[in-house]
């Protein structure tokens, strides 16, 4: 008789949430081999193994789309981890852009050469230019209208307004953390008073309708940048995220 394992049983083996595995099924990433008569999942030894090929690929910051289009053979996996190279490589060449902006910007505030003002900046348009590009291809050319108010709005901002604004995010997004911990939901009112400073904070940069925030809400959980730097802060944080603010848009928005 084959072994099969409850859904607590591979959260357990994986070292994943039993959030994280529900998402999976519910995207249809890692479909569960059956579902018993009292609602429980239940998993035999391919799931697991198609789960052990989700997490390396994951490991290596491939996206959940592209793991999908590799798994189901849509995709060539070796194709999507150069893909994936590529980005990496672009954003080594960015960061040291931009550690050459603080070095610099260090040199001055010590006395030296001042910088041109374009300088201060050197390394955020790029990086601004290629999520735009990525998310175009993705959620189509509205998003080009959404960078562009974006840009609109932070035209003329300094150094100081970009780290005010950059603490405001890390102390809010702290705020989040610690309501997951303490096991309140995403729908609570607690969780959903902080969304509402979640999206008081976006609407400082565009204006978010129901769809556009619930969709920014998916590209935390789905985008490997966003996801990695939030499961660097608690591996549940992108989903509980984006759980929070499809319940805020559905609830809230118009």
């Amino acid at each position: 008789m084959a072994v099969s394992w409850s859904i607590q049983d591979v959260a357990r083996l994986a070292k994943v949430s039993s959030r994280t595995l529900r998402h999976y099924d519910a995207i249809g990433l890692l479909v569960p081999a059956r579902v018993g008569s009292n609602g429980y999942r239940y998993y035999d030894r391919p799931q697991l193994m198609r789960l052990q090929h989700i997490m390396l690929l994951r490991e290596l910051g491939v996206g959940l789309a592209a793991i999908a289009e590799v798994l189901d053979g849509e995709r060539d996996e070796l194709d999507a981890l150069r893909a994936h190279h590529r980005r990496l490589q672009t954003e080594r060449d960015r960061l040291a852009r931009l550690a050459d902006t603080v070095a610099r910007t260090i040199v001055e505030r010590q006395g030296g050469t001042e910088m041109a003002a374009e300088e201060l900046f050197a390394g955020f348009a790029q990086k601004r230019a290629e999520l735009e590009s990525e998310l175009v291809e993705h959620y189509g050319e509205e998003v080009r209208e959404q960078f562009a108010e974006s840009e609109r709005r932070t035209r003329g901002w300094t150094t100081e307004d970009y780290a005010s604004a950059g603490q405001y995010w890390t102390d809010l997004e702290a705020r989040i953390l610690a309501r997951l911990r303490a096991g309140a939901r995403p729908v609570d009112p607690e969780v959903q008073e902080l969304i509402d400073e979640h999206h008081a904070a976006v609407a400082r940069f565009w204006t978010p309708t129901r769809d556009s925030y619930a969709g920014l809400g998916r590209l935390y959980l789905d985008h490997p940048e966003f996801r990695s730097r939030y499961d660097a802060l608690h591996p549940d944080l992108a989903e509980y995220l984006r759980d929070a603010i499809d319940v805020y848009a559905r609830t809230r928005l118009n």
